[in-house]
């Protein structure tokens, strides 16, 4: 909103500065920060009025004693400071951010029925698996028909030198639900040939010029194969969604790990966001231009500083649990936003942590079943999944374990801003 004040101030001393994102995104991540360390506190306490306290099962781990009691729901506070910056200092009409907000708003509301059921309802089952699911689905599907028809969701590319201009749509993205060759000026008064298109396309980590286009698996059907593309992007986008947010709530098992290793996924994908909104670094980085991408740098700074803010109740020992009202969220922004700036290819090396995490549960469960079904008795593969918990059974301290894995983090996202260059 204020961008939007400013903007109608233009001639006002400084007002310029709001069109910079950069300085959008240095407010946002202030904001936010007050945001939670303010409304955190004060949060918190009208939580323990209420009684809305964890209940933790006795797993034999250490230290569960002292988190019996502690609140839980405070994915509101997560939530609360990513919006208010993101209300004051986004371009509300940029579909990006639009998305986002649906994302933050939708996982938020899926994550807050799923607590309240435990918290309230005293249901430890919470939220029905198959209904969780569903929203999730539900979620991905709208994501997935917004990034492949809307036609603001598109991709420019300098074909100056292309010998076919003119009829590049019809030769090269067929059944693209947009695509649009014109002629504009640059920078130095030179004019230049672009095309604008919507076509289910995404970076492709390690090679240089090549870009992964989802309508090739269709090749097979012959003739007019493109049109059915959505067939196959649309559920690759409801499966990476739906696997990063439950992957991100597995992860949310000791005091301040979701939080930090998704403040440190955030901060690449914001990265990522502004370069690929920025016409000559992408061009200098060989990585597609993605127009008004760049303004998911503000809410990605919200979402930083909400983390970050976050953490200073979050941290050991405990003062609030996020619960599924942050962990699903957290997630759920995460595998958007790395959608939405094509490069959901590096989600298995930047959300390392989500992943392994996952397998881990994945992994035990499933040879637990085998050996029961084979030996008669169920063995496993660690002490005890999600995979912190068996660092922990081995009697690593739980905020020695969680700074491990901050830092393992820290090394996968920046593996992953490498691959900008190692092509």
């Amino acid at each position: 909103m204020l961008y939007y004040l400013f903007d109608y101030l233009k001639e006002l001393p400084g007002a310029g500065l709001f069109q910079f994102q950069t300085f959008r995104a240095a407010l946002a991540i202030i904001v936010s920060l007050l945001v939670s360390l303010v409304f955190g506190g004060k949060f918190i306490e009208f939580l323990r009025s209420l009684q809305v306290k964890e209940t933790v099962r006795d797993l034999g781990l250490a230290g569960e004693k002292q988190k019996q009691g502690t609140p839980t729901m405070g994915g509101i506070i997560i939530l609360t400071a990513i919006l208010i910056p993101t209300l004051l200092f986004a371009k509300l009409s940029n579909i990006y951010i639009i998305l986002l907000l649906i994302v933050t708003l939708w996982m938020g509301a899926i994550g807050f029925m799923d607590d309240y059921i435990k918290v309230f309802k005293k249901d430890k089952k919470g939220l029905r698996g198959r209904t969780k699911i569903v929203g999730q689905v539900g979620l991905g599907l709208i994501v997935g028909c917004i990034m492949y028809w809307n036609s603001d969701v598109y991709v420019r590319k300098d074909i100056s030198k292309h010998p076919d201009q003119q009829t590049y749509c019809d030769n090269y993205y067929p059944n693209a639900s947009y695509c649009n060759v014109q002629k504009l000026q640059g920078e130095e008064g030179d004019f230049k040939m672009v095309v604008d298109y919507n076509a289910p396309v995404t970076n492709v980590p390690f090679l240089k010029s090549y870009q992964f286009d989802y309508r090739s698996v269709l090749i097979f059907l012959g003739e007019g194969y493109q049109k059915w593309a959505f067939l196959i992007y649309i559920p690759v986008v409801i499966f990476i969604i739906t696997a990063v947010s439950n992957a991100a709530n597995l992860t949310d098992g000791m005091d301040g790990l979701a939080t930090g290793v998704s403040a440190i996924i955030m901060t690449c994908l914001g990265i990522f966001a502004y370069l690929s909104g920025n016409l000559i670094v992408s061009d200098y980085l060989n990585i597609m231009y993605l127009p008004n991408a760049g303004e998911m740098l503000v809410f990605a700074a919200a979402f930083i500083g909400a983390c970050t803010g976050f953490l200073w109740y979050n941290a050991y020992p405990a003062q609030v649990f996020m619960g599924d009202t942050g962990s699903l969220t957290l997630g759920g922004i995460i595998a958007t936003l790395a959608i939405a700036v094509r490069k959901e290819l590096l989600i298995p090396v930047l959300c390392g942590i989500f992943v392994v995490e996952n397998l881990s549960v994945m992994m035990q469960v499933s040879y637990f079943k085998y050996t029961r079904k084979k030996y008669g008795e169920g063995r496993r593969i660690f002490l005890m999944s999600p995979l912190h918990h068996h660092f922990q059974k081995k009697g690593i301290h739980e905020s020695k374990i969680v700074v491990r894995f901050w830092i393992v983090g820290l090394l996968l996202a920046v593996l992953t801003f490498v691959t900008l260059k190692l092509r």
